[in-house]
């Protein structure tokens, strides 16, 4: 099992021009890592949608690699996102599902099916061409660069250690620059920022 910390930390070396898209327990601890005006906090809506989003905005930039960070907690509400995401055949996005097995920023409940349900299982039999499971920090580390790589849609489900983040707001209390705006205010920024990088 990784740290969150495991999971995050080769991310900004690797992910080059990509827009990332948190939601729930992994927008603060993504936000330590990055400050690109490229990351998303999906963080004020109903649970289940940062994928959905991630998946529209890989749509319409098709040149450019989308990453969006789920939680299986997420992932579970929204199962029908993986057969939506292989149908596009979206060829940039690449979905991460960080299982760490509560509802950690709503107070740690377990989610349903933890530890049993296979992710990436699931997303080959809905049509992923490539998906892949870790649980060692070794493992991630060294596999990591070449799943990035895979022409997606790609599944990538990491098992982590539960976290104590708790509930988000969007506030300048908040220390991850991109969660102190508003929804709106945001979505305008990541805009801009798209825009100007081409």
């Amino acid at each position: 099992m990784l740290t969150k910390e495991q999971v995050l930390a080769p991310l900004p070396g690797l992910r080059g021009d990509a827009v990332v898209v948190t939601t729930m327990g992994m927008v603060r601890p993504w936000g330590r890592y990055s400050d690109s005006g490229l990351d998303f906090a999906s963080a004020d809506s109903a649970m289940g949608h940062a994928a959905d989003l991630a998946l529209g905005i890989a749509l319409a930039q098709p040149h450019r690699k989308v990453i969006c960070l789920n939680g299986d907690g997420s992932m579970l509400m929204t199962l029908g996102t993986l057969v939506t995401a292989a149908q596009s055949a979206a060829a940039n996005f690449i979905l991460f599902v960080v299982e760490n097995s509560t509802y950690e920023i709503t107070g740690n409940q377990p989610v349903p099916g933890a530890g049993f349900v296979n992710y990436e299982v699931m997303a080959r039999a809905a049509g992923f061409p490539h998906a892949f499971s870790f649980s060692d920090a070794e493992d991630y580390e060294t596999r990591l660069p070449a799943a990035l790589q895979s022409v997606g849609p790609v599944l990538i489900s990491v098992r982590v250690e539960p976290g104590l983040e708790g509930p988000l707001s969007r506030t300048q209390q908040e220390q991850a620059r991109y969660l102190q705006p508003s929804l709106a205010e945001s979505a305008h920024q990541l805009r801009e920022s798209l825009a100007a990088a081409g």
